[in-house]
């Protein structure tokens, strides 16, 4: 079983849209196999990493999702979502 290892800043510090972006390149990449193996594993270790750091901020966001509520009085509220 692989070892948890704390994220690189380099990749903490990418936004989900830049992380997901590098993340396809890279699925691209090893899909074409023109890569050398020593490339690719390169490649799939940082796309593991960028897989996990979208996989955090998915989880963060969904933490963040309020869900809107209709009172009977017509009024509108916001109160935390229970996604699970």
């Amino acid at each position: 079983m692989a070892k948890e290892t704390t994220l690189p800043k380099e990749i903490t510090t990418l936004s989900f849209e830049d992380a997901l972006k590098e993340l396809e390149a890279i699925v691209q990449q090893l899909e074409r196999g023109q890569v050398k193996l020593d490339e690719a594993i390169t490649a799939y270790e940082r796309g593991a990493l960028l897989k996990r750091h979208c996989e955090q901020k998915l989880a963060e966001a969904k933490m963040k999702v309020e869900k809107i509520v209709f009172a009977a009085d017509g009024s509108v509220s916001s109160q935390p979502t229970d996604l699970q």
